[in-house]
């Protein structure tokens, strides 16, 4: 589970839930062959019937709650989660969840069709919670209890260590994960491992990002997947979209393993996370079912474990937008919703690339065919042997914003079907876009709206001068006296140095020909507060308005 970057000490006693799972039978300390079970390949989670794999779960306490796991388990896959992240103990902190219990839950995540997740709780904090027990410790308890797991590779997931390192010494992480993984495939464990990150979980030293292809490229086996807990850290869009996106645009398997809407140690952007992980085909596992204390109780999605009583929160990640409800498809070795099929879609078309501007195009492609239907379909940018994830939908069009002018794109597209196939890839189409110098057709129109000393208040309406509507974009900006952005609405900031980046929220994205849309925001100034005078829209200057 995780905990708070600045106050992790204050919180290391909270109940903060998470499941995790294994599965039985082999005597322990004998090395097996390669069983049949999940596996990653170029970045991305498949399972054992070669499926592609997208888990949408949540995590359960079940170790301080053994007799609450049950009914949990059923409730929360009739909510529509295929997978359950399940917090054990080594017995290092809390009561050891033996080898019979660690069958026990793994038969119940099968017998729900639930994708098990295994995590051992202890080591959460090691090196600033004087009680946490390093990763060798769990990888004992692993051993120690792999009877309950060997043959059970197709449903489960073995998570190392819970959050291993705290705020300290957070260096060693990369070498003491190489060590922990090398131990358990020389244990004989062929399943995929999961690793959290360091700062517990919130990785804000960057340590697991930047050490990721290292440690994946140590496992024997490349059956390593990674695990970033998003809480307060994570309280931006770009924030978010620029961690997840680096391991995408590396191939390197990456999920948010823990997330609330809300923190103590700051203001989750849960829409961004869910949204994101959607459009990447990313895995998430909300924190968490029910239980939580130490005055963080507003992570609980059930109240009092009762699935009739969805908090805020549970209501939004179990029925909202880009939710497990709306996303969530059972693993094919279960079934996943096709019977069992195993056929992918055939191949879209070679997509049509139309109205190239500085930032953006639209793509159209002639539809897939799939026994048990088409669900979906993936744009990819092509880079000699690498692929970039640029957008989802349902439909046989898109529509790509964001890109870079005088920039050259290769793109192409997957289908994927109820089953979780996905197809092979269409052909490609190439296109550049254009420099996007000169006067666009926008306009902008700056006013501050109020000022005090030290701060003030402005309003920004972006006004499309065209006849066609623009459909995401950024407002860029200088300031000329050290002014700062603090706080913004209609719209994402970022600034570095003088210059501001503004990228549009959900309900701004869209500018019709002839209509504008409105950003306001606060800021700093000292001395002299002038008003910027150029803007830029997509990459093409703005008139004044």
């Amino acid at each position: 589970m995780r905990r708070l970057t600045a106050l992790a000490g204050t919180l290391l006693a909270t109940l903060l839930l998470m499941a995790t799972v294994l599965t039985p039978t082999a005597p322990a300390g004998t090395v097996h062959l390669a069983a049949a079970g999940f596996k990653v390949t170029g970045g991305r989670l498949y399972d054992a019937t070669g499926a592609e794999f997208v888990m949408r779960g949540v995590n359960h306490a079940h170790t301080w709650y053994t007799s609450r796991t049950t009914k949990a388990l059923s409730d929360v896959k009739a909510l529509g989660a295929n997978t359950v992240r399940v917090v054990l103990s080594s017995g290092d902190q809390w009561t050891r969840n033996d080898a019979t219990d660690v069958a026990n839950v793994i038969s119940q995540c099968k017998a729900n069709k639930l994708i098990c997740v295994l995590e051992v709780h202890d080591t959460t904090g090691y090196g600033e919670q004087s009680a946490a027990v390093t990763l060798a410790k769990a990888v004992d308890y692993w051993i120690s209890v792999q009877s309950a797991m060997t043959g059970q590779e197709a449903y489960t997931i073995l998570n190392i260590g819970n959050e291993p390192w705290g705020n300290t010494n957070t260096s060693a992480w990369t070498a003491d994960t190489k060590t922990a993984i090398g131990r358990l495939r020389a244990a004989g464990f062929t399943h995929t491992l999961m690793v959290d990150a360091p700062n517990w979980g919130q990785d804000w030293s960057f340590t697991m990002r930047d050490n990721a292809a290292s440690v994946f490229a140590s496992d024997t086996l490349r059956n390593t997947v990674f695990s970033i807990h998003m809480y307060g850290v994570f309280d931006t869009a770009a924030e978010i979209t620029d961690y997840l996106g680096r391991f995408v645009s590396a191939g390197l398997p990456i999920l948010v393993g823990e997330f609330g809407n809300t923190h103590s140690d700051g203001d989750v952007d849960e829409d961004t996370i869910l949204s994101y992980t959607q459009a990447q085909r990313l895995g998430y596992l909300g924190w968490s079912w029910s239980g939580n204390g130490g005055g963080v109780e507003y992570l609980d999605m059930a109240v009092g474990f009762d699935p009739a009583q969805l908090s805020t929160w549970g209501q939004r990640i179990f029925n909202g937008a880009d939710g497990i409800k709306a996303t969530s498809r059972e693993a094919a070795v279960y079934g996943g919703g096709g019977g069992g099929d195993t056929t992918a879609p055939t191949a879209p078309g070679t997509p049509t690339v139309t109205g190239v501007t500085s930032s953006g195009a639209a793509l159209s492609w002639a539809a897939s065919t799939d026994a048990v239907g088409v669900t979906g379909y993936d744009v990819v940018r092509v880079s000699g042997g690498t692929e970039t994830a640029l957008t989802s939908g349902s439909t046989t069009s898109a529509t790509l914003t964001g890109l870079t002018a005088s920039t050259a794109y290769t793109v192409a597209v997957y289908a994927r079907d109820a089953a979780g196939n996905r197809s092979t890839r269409s052909g490609t189409a190439t296109f550049t876009t254009s420099a996007g110098s000169g006067t666009g057709t926008c306009a902008v129109a700056y006013k501050i709206a109020s000022q005090w000393q030290g701060g003030f208040g402005a309003d920004v309406t972006i006004r499309n001068t065209g006849t066609t509507a623009v459909n995401g974009w950024t407002l860029r900006w200088s300031f000329a006296n050290g002014q700062t952005v603090t706080q913004m609405w209609g719209a994402t900031p970022t600034q570095s140095g003088a210059q501001v980046s503004a990228v549009n929220a959900p309900y701004t994205a869209t500018i019709p020909a002839g209509g504008s849309v409105g950003i306001g925001f606060n800021g700093s100034w000292t001395g002299t507060n002038a008003v910027p005078t150029a803007f830029t829209l997509n990459g093409a200057s703005c008139a004044g308005s």
